[in-house]
């Protein structure tokens, strides 16, 4: 017996049975979609029980795998086929959001069954944007009521965060904007989320995503105005995002002519054409004298690199700015460019260190030049100068102020005397 060799213990493989209820169950589409279609249906159309049921679903279904079906059913009741028409075929429910009450309160609801799902589940994220996305680009295959519960419960969920604005991009699909299905859409969405937050805050998730300068491409391309634009949204009852779209227009407006600005100097274009193509632009796009004044100035600043010592940048500036004066004098024919052009000048060289010293002879330079008269620096020196280095620029310009008033005291004198 203790010759026998005892046999070694060997390792082989165990199996350990999962239980049950930690299985992901694995479903085709059609039988995902019933479980789906059957526990709302047994839920009925309170939204909270909607909502407790979908949560716990999560658990056992493949929400990850059939997230499409899964938003398909929440939105339209079933299976979407191309195009956005239900398989005739499919199972359905009634409880989604093409078949409640065409109201924001009711969609407000539905908004909160999305954003407790998608918080449960996070991976849920990509795939209800995707889902979004595709239905905005099947609008035309929705009944007129259908869509105007989908756009208010898109703007519910864009103002809280559950939706990017990016989603907006099928929007500017070019069949939905030719018959008219996105701009019609875009009322009722930006309704609704005007109402949920306001226009700045519409704004700047806008602008996150670069939005914020194509909305007039909900139109076809013989109406992208500012004015069709307002019109339209306007009488819908959004003047707030006309006024929007109005501003940002202007701003953009502005933008460009600074930048064509810039170049015709760059390439030193006589100054009547860069007059010419300003005074078009003005008339174009409504921009007012002393806000072109601004663009001018800062335009004329930014063709030259300065030098960086003090005692020379101020013969640099005077030598610039004595070339370029004819430009400006063109757009400072109301009192109110010339008040901006000043606090430009304060604004520039107290931003620009180097130019503290150079206020003064800017000033006058400009009254030399007849870019600036006597009222507005008057008026400037009295009340009507910026914070930003004030002590330091009212003390340059004393002596020069004091003279004009001398003058103009002289030249009243003069007038009694000639009477």
């Amino acid at each position: 017996m203790n010759n026998q060799k005892q046999q070694k213990p060997t390792l082989s493989g165990q199996r350990f049975k999962t239980r049950k209820r930690d299985e992901k169950e694995r479903f085709d589409p059609t039988q995902f979609q019933d479980c789906i279609i059957q526990g709302l249906t047994e839920t009925g159309t309170d939204l909270e029980a909607v909502a407790k049921f979908l949560d716990a679903s999560g658990a056992k279904l493949d929400y990850r795998r059939y997230a499409e079906t899964l938003f398909d059913i929440l939105v339209a009741g079933g299976m979407l086929a191309p195009g956005g028409t239900l398989a005739d075929d499919m199972m359905r429910t009634d409880v989604c959001v093409f078949a409640a009450q065409e109201d924001l309160e009711t969609m407000q609801a539905f908004a909160q069954v999305f954003n407790k799902l998608i918080r449960r589940y996070k991976y849920l994220e990509k795939g209800f944007e995707d889902e979004v996305k595709k239905l905005l680009l099947f609008l035309k295959g929705f009944s007129e009521s259908e869509r105007n519960k989908l756009a208010m419960l898109t703007g519910v969920l864009l103002a809280n965060g559950t939706l990017n604005a990016s989603i907006l991009n099928s929007l500017y699909n070019e069949n939905l904007v030719k018959e008219g299905v996105s701009a019609a859409f875009a009322v009722k969405l930006f309704k609704s989320w005007i109402n949920e937050k306001d226009i700045n805050a519409v704004a700047a998730s806008l602008r996150k995503v670069s939005m914020d300068n194509r909305l007039m491409e909900l139109f076809p391309a013989n109406k992208q105005s500012v004015e069709h634009f307002t019109k339209y949204f306007t009488e819908a009852g959004l003047k707030e995002l006309s006024e929007y779209v109005r501003n940002q227009q202007t701003i953009g407006a502005r933008k460009e002519l600074q930048k064509e600005l810039q170049e015709q100097m760059s390439r030193g274009d006589p100054f009547k054409d860069i007059i010419l193509y300003v005074k078009e632009e003005m008339k174009k796009n409504n921009i007012p004298e002393p806000v072109v004044i601004g663009i001018v100035w800062a335009s004329v600043m930014s063709t030259v690199e300065w030098n960086k010592k003090e005692e020379l940048v101020a013969e640099q500036a005077i030598k610039h700015l004595k070339q370029y004066s004819p430009l400006l004098a063109a757009f400072t024919t109301q009192g109110q460019s010339e008040l901006t052009l000043l606090l430009k000048i304060q604004e520039y060289c107290y931003d620009n260190i180097h130019f503290m010293k150079a206020f003064q002879k800017i000033v006058v330079l400009f009254y030399k030049a007849e870019v600036l008269s006597e009222e507005p620096i008057l008026k400037w020196y009295k009340d009507a100068h910026m914070a930003k280095g004030k002590s330091v620029f009212l003390e340059q310009m004393k002596k020069f102020v004091e003279w004009l008033k001398n003058a103009e005291e002289e030249s009243e004198s003069d007038a009694e005397d000639g009477d």
